[in-house]
């Protein structure tokens, strides 16, 4: 398949390596200097709906939109995501050889529960943060669209270049037990893995649904993986009391019943292996 990874950072990148060997890779962005190359670079702008429609008018089996804001600020939210919606939007409305799926990359921020309860792709979406309102404004942009398409929602991302956690155990920062605060994490290694099964999935036929909740398999309490943490890094850590607006538990069965399977399940095997790196 020939396929568009747009934004092409971290993710699209990682994306591009498991694609790569089976299929036509190409990366948009502004810059596309720094791309692999076993993806071919294409410079552009995701909120040009008039350059994207130049772009997609090539033909595109597959379009992946991996999006990176430029600040975590309600005007870059808006001129990364919900502009990125649009442009996409109107450009493959405008084309007669649409995409036959786009595969939107969103966060589970959309969601606004607080009180630690679990939530799926049937959870009432509540965002209390300018970012979840402005994600869901753009997921419902995508869900417009004149072709197939796939809503993915990671919970919070690390791995290589992603270490903010570790460096908070380095820092000696933990977290009280109560109240609860959960964490729902994914490695970025399973973030391209997830993508890559889900175009896998598509291309063979099989039925995929327009929304994943993609997440690991175990959901923690930041007190007790800062603790699990501290132990396998030999670090004293002290709690320390902060406010937390979003406190759920995110689940990951209908990704699950894909057949995905994850290669790093829990934070345990993700950390071990950041931390096996720094060592």
């Amino acid at each position: 398949m020939k396929i568009l990874l747009a934004g092409c950072g971290d993710i699209g990148q990682r994306t591009g390596a498991r694609l790569a060997p089976n299929h036509q890779c190409f990366g948009l962005k502004r810059n596309p200097r720094n791309i692999p190359n076993t993806i071919t670079p294409i410079a552009g702008d995701m909120t040009d709906a008039q350059g994207l429609q130049t772009i997609l008018s090539e033909g595109f089996d597959v379009v992946v939109v991996t999006l990176t804001p430029a600040a975590f600020t309600q005007v870059a939210y808006h001129d990364a995501y919900l502009a990125g919606a649009r442009a996409l939007s109107d450009a493959i409305s405008n084309i007669a050889n649409r995409p036959k799926l786009v595969i939107w990359v969103s966060s589970t921020s959309v969601y606004g529960h607080n009180d630690g309860e679990w939530v799926n792709e049937q959870s009432v979406t509540r965002p209390v943060s300018f970012s979840g309102k402005l994600l869901l404004e753009a997921e419902q942009q995508i869900q417009t669209l004149p072709c197939a398409h796939i809503v993915v929602r990671f919970s919070g991302i690390y791995g290589p270049g992603r270490t903010r956690m570790l460096s908070q155990i380095t820092a000696g920062k933990g977290r009280p037990p109560l109240p609860e605060q959960w964490s729902n994490r994914i490695h970025s290694e399973d973030c391209a893995g997830v993508i890559n099964h889900l175009i896998e999935r598509f291309g063979a036929g099989d039925i995929v649904d327009p929304l994943y909740l993609a997440t690991d398999c175990a959901p923690v309490t930041q007190h007790v993986m800062r603790n699990w943490l501290a132990a396998k890094m030999n670090v004293e850590l002290s709690d320390e009391g902060v406010v937390q607006k979003s406190v759920r538990r995110c689940s990951n069965q209908r990704l699950l019943g894909t057949g995905y399977r994850f290669i790093f399940p829990s934070y345990q095997e993700g950390y071990l292996s950041l931390i096996a790196e720094q060592s």
